[in-house]
């Protein structure tokens, strides 16, 4: 398993892994790959390119998208999902939704998680504006109905204008959302490691956490050399478990590392998404700081 990367999240001694029944998806690779993969023939694609950031899979294929091409209009995102029998319109629901859509720049930076509208005839739509100019990579998560269970597929998508990459940001323990503080326990390790989330905000715990997508936090791994992806949460424990404050994930990087963590949680009727870089306790750090070793803060 080690040209995977897999994240359980966990509640009450469940164990559940988001796209269980058809194993865990992680995704390996480099970008050059990735683009060359997304102009491969469509048969190539289940053997020649990483899971996830391919534009074809089982027969089925993201469409080009279509989007606005500057950051400064609005308009907007639209694409459609075909398959075997033509343009997909019907799709089995997938925690809460039909698709789950994720946006990232290359860079890592920019992250969205939205879910699109379908037409009868199958196009999915959003209104949509850019952040900030550069090369976005737009995955979308889904099961179609008679399918071969879920898939992820993604494309890139440029936006012109003048582009600055930033750098990865450091590796941390807290992050600070919306006037709440989420703090982080725990490292990635190549043999498996837990994370835990803690929620709180002025200093108290959050203990009434609000289900979200069917689940009390959501968490996106992004591996920051391939924007490799994995969605996972814990299924099935809305009101079962302790809405709060902790959240917990088991983890096993396939390599050693740099990885950006993207938590959704959902408090006071709204959405939030609090940001992490993590490495693998064995990585050597890019600032040059001493390595840390796994369960290390800082």
């Amino acid at each position: 398993m080690n040209d995977r990367l897999k994240f359980a999240a966990f509640g009450g001694g469940l164990v559940v892994l988001f796209g269980a029944a058809l194993g865990i998806g992680a995704l390996v690779g480099d970008r050059s790959g990735a683009a060359s993969a997304e102009t491969a023939d469509h048969s190539q694609h289940d053997t020649a390119a990483p899971t996830g950031l391919q534009d074809s899979r089982s027969g089925y294929t993201l469409g080009e998208i279509s989007a606005p091409a500057t950051p400064d209009q609005q308009g907007a995102l639209r694409f459609r999902i075909t398959g075997p029998q033509g343009t997909v319109t019907q799709y089995d629901n997938l925690h809460d939704k039909d698709l789950h859509l994720i946006v990232v720049r290359s860079d890592a930076s920019q992250f969205r998680h939205v879910h699109p509208t379908r037409a009868a005839d199958g196009t999915w739509s959003l209104d949509w504006k850019w952040a900030a100019p550069g090369s976005y990579r737009v995955f979308a998560d889904f099961s179609p109905t008679g399918g071969p269970g879920e898939l992820v597929l993604s494309r890139t998508v440029a936006v012109a204008g003048n582009v600055t990459d930033k750098p990865l940001p450091p590796v941390s323990r807290t992050a600070d959302v919306d006037g709440y503080r989420v703090t982080l326990a725990g490292d990635l390790d190549t043999a498996g490691s837990e994370l835990t989330f803690t929620i709180t905000r002025d200093g108290k715990p959050v203990t009434d956490l609000q289900p979200y997508l069917g689940a009390y936090a959501h968490l996106v791994a992004l591996r920051a050399t391939d924007l490799a992806y994995l969605h996972v949460h814990p299924e099935g424990e809305v009101g079962k478990t302790a809405p709060g404050p902790g959240v917990a994930f088991h983890a096993q990087a396939p390599s050693d590392g740099a990885y950006r963590l993207y938590l959704d949680f959902q408090h006071g009727g709204t959405v939030h998404t609090a940001e992490f870089t993590d490495e693998t306790s064995t990585a050597a750090p890019a600032s040059g700081a001493p390595a840390r070793h796994g369960g290390g803060h800082s």
